[in-house]
Order: structure tokens, then sequence, then C-alpha cells
């Protein structure tokens, strides 16, 4: 190394001769990479680790020899050997051919980066001759790019502008945003909204990520809350097409996940109907999220093994509510209510009507896995007062079951092992 900058570079392999003498782990890992980037990979070595010898490379069950970088692109010594490593790389230098040295980058003609990547995004890291600092930073970056927390939106040519007529390259993506933690939401979906050209979200995803958005990206809000719509279904299928047609990227923000009571199904038809590319991000249902978080396991053995979600925001009573509330009183161990808590009280009547002992915990956690949090817990009979008198607002799940039970101990022992840290 001569004390000056190094030059990064990234070279395209693609069907180039390598040459890798060496056959244990090191010289296993630079293979891989370079079959990877499509190059022609020969390893010279008497002996090849199993793992090694399996790859779709030429290998050569031998000791290196003069001449063995004849037409080759780039050489990786990589044996457990100073002498031998040496002499590849004086050959490498000899025939002007780039040698990546594994034992002594200090004599090493150039250098593996360590490597992310993120979609299309790669970053190539190195730290001087400390490999293990830069792994340290690949690693750092790597959760970054994942979380979505750097600029990694691509930028379209001009030809390929959406506003242009005829722009091509639009998609739309249904991304389930989660139960409301914007952690929560899964590394695809953040990685998808970072690249966005439009976002339509609705009152339940988690907005907080809006706020890390490109500020050229647009948001469109949906509304989506009970009984208040910015938008209609029609229009935010009608919306999702246009903009794709016209190039955009879209993704499409709901809370929870897009195929559990979201309309997500209705919205990837109108995509297949109208010929426009589309992918379904599925997220965190609050329906099994937000009873975790709170510390409810809707299964639990030796308590129930099944559990049943269902949609509650229609009085049982009224026409057009199709839920069997029949066999769900007397079926699943536990029952989870999504959208519920307008109509609590008749739905819990109709379920102690039906067969449901009135003693059966329930809980209704509102506002789930968010800093406002709240869990009320209560029985069958008597919920629907006690939720009324404590003000308890949408959104919030509603779980009736033994399971319930359980809250008490595993909340009580995880505060402890907080403590105890």
């Amino acid at each position: 190394m001569s004390g000056l900058p190094d030059y990064p570079l990234a070279l395209s392999m693609a069907g180039k001769r390598a040459v890798v003498v060496g056959g244990g782990r090191v010289a296993r890992r630079r293979v891989l990479r370079l079959l990877e980037a499509g190059a022609h990979v020969v390893v010279i070595a008497p002996e090849v680790d199993p793992e090694l010898a399996v790859l779709p490379i030429a290998v050569l069950r031998r000791e290196y020899q003069d001449g063995d970088l004849a037409t080759a692109w780039l050489a990786h010594a990589a044996t457990d050997d100073p002498a031998v490593n040496a002499a590849v790389a004086a050959a490498a230098e000899r025939g002007r051919i780039w040698c990546v040295r594994a034992d002594d980058a200090a004599a090493s003609a150039a250098w593996t980066p360590a490597v992310a990547r993120h979609g299309d995004v790669t970053v190539a890291v190195t730290a001087g001759a400390d490999p293990r600092r830069a792994q340290r930073l690949r690693a750092a970056l790597a959760a970054a790019l994942a979380a979505g927390s750097l600029p990694v939106r691509p930028q379209r040519p001009e030809t390929q502008r959406p506003e242009r007529e005829g722009a091509a390259g639009g998609w739309v993506a249904l991304v389930g945003g989660g139960p409301g933690d914007p952690g929560l939401i899964t590394v695809l979906g953040r990685r998808l909204l970072a690249e966005a050209d439009v976002v339509i979200t609705d009152k339940l995803a988690p907005r907080a990520l809006l706020d890390e958005l490109d500020p050229e990206v647009e948001v469109i809000d949906a509304g989506k809350a009970p009984h208040a719509h910015n938008l209609t279904q029609e229009r935010i299928n009608e919306l999702l097409v246009e903009r794709a047609r016209a190039g955009q990227r879209v993704v499409r923000l709901k809370g929870g996940d897009p195929f559990v009571f979201g309309r997500g199904g209705e919205e990837a038809l109108a995509c297949v109907r109208a010929g426009v590319s589309f992918k379904v991000v599925p997220g965190l249902t609050s329906a099994v999220a937000v009873p975790a978080w709170a510390g409810i396991p809707v299964t639990h053995r030796g308590v129930t093994r099944d559990f049943a979600v269902v949609s509650a925001h229609l009085d049982p009573s009224q026409p057009g509510a199709t839920v069997d509330w029949e066999s769900l009183a007397r079926g699943p161990g536990t029952l989870v209510l999504l959208m519920g808590v307008a109509h609590l009280a008749e739905v819990t009547a109709e379920l102690v009507k039906r067969g449901r002992d009135a003693a059966t915990p329930v809980a209704v956690i509102s506002d789930g896995t968010l800093p406002g949090q709240r869990v009320l817990t209560s029985t069958l009979g008597e919920v629907a007062e006690e939720a009324g008198r404590a003000g308890v607002a949408a959104p919030a799940v509603v779980v009736i079951g033994e399971v319930v039970r359980l809250r008490a101990e595993i909340t009580s022992e995880a505060v402890s092992s907080e403590a105890a840290a």
C-alpha cells in the first residue's frame, strides 16, 4: 500500500475468467461472489473443500504453476502458504492482472470489500487493512438500507419521467404496514415505500413512516376511518391503475395485512384486470400482533389450540350481518374481534345468548403497539359497560377467551426480566 487513496472500481466479470488459487473456506467465499457476478471460475489447489468442489467451476487438483494465470482477468491468492500467495501475486503483477491476496492486504494490489446489497443498490466498504471494521460498517449500512432510512429512491432518466405521456415501468405494491408501531413493517415493505413515487395511505397505516419519505413523493390520504372515507374504494382502485399506467411506482400503504379485512384482494383484482404489474407485501395483522404485544397469545398449549378472527363492525341483529355467531359462541377457544368497539354491547350479548359463558375473560386493547396503548380486562358479561365507562374508542382489538388470563403472568414476567437486565 502506497499511502495514496485507493481507486474504487466495480468490475463486470460476466463471462470473464477468474483464477482462485486455494481450496479452503476463504477460497469458497471468493468463488461464490465471482459466480454471482457471472464469472468463469478456475480453482487451483491440491485439496478442495467438498462444498467448493460441487460448485459450477473448473477445478485443477494440483499445486499452482507459473502460467496458470494466462488469459485471466482477475486472480485471488487464497492459500494458507504465504510463499504461494506471493508467487501468485508476482505473476499477476507481471501479467498486468489484478490480484487479491487473502493473507496480506498490505502486499495486495486489489482488495475485496465488505458488500451489502439491497434491491439494485450495492454498497462496497473498505476500511484500510481492517476487514472486521469494514464488516461492521457494512452491517450498519445494510441495516439502514433495510430500514428505509437512506435515500434509495431510484431516479428515472428524463425519457422515463412519469409525467411524460406513455411512460413505462409503473407498478403497484399493496403493503401491509403492520399493527401500528412503525418498526413492525416488513423489511420489503419499508424498502418499497422508500422507492415510491406515490403513496396512497389509510388512517391506520404507520404514518410516522411518511415523514421519512423523499419530499418529491406524493402522499394521497385515502382516509378509511370508520364511517369516514376520504376516497371510495372504487376511486382508490382507479388511482392505483391510473398512476401505475402513467409510469409511477405506487405503494398502497395499509394498516395490518392487506388481505385481512383490508380490501387488498379488490385492489389486486383491479390491477389484474387493468394489466398493471403489482405485488402484495404481507403485514403483521393486528388480530394476532396486538394481543401478542399486550401479552396475550391467541393460542396456548393446554388452554386452546384454535382461534377465529371476525369483523364485528355490524350489529348482529341487523340485516346484512352474516357472521355465524352461533358457531362462534360454541366453537373456537379464542375469538378475536376487529372493528368491534361500536357494537361491543350487541356482540357480547349475542355471544352470551348463544351459549358463551358470561364469565369468559375479555381484553380490549386500544391503540395497540403504540405509545398510548391501553388494555382493559373484564368478562364477556361486563366488558361493554366497563369499556363505555373507560371511554374506550377505536381502533381496538377485542380478545375473548381463557388466554386472556395469561396476560397477568406474562406481563409480570416481562417486567421482572427488564428489571433484572
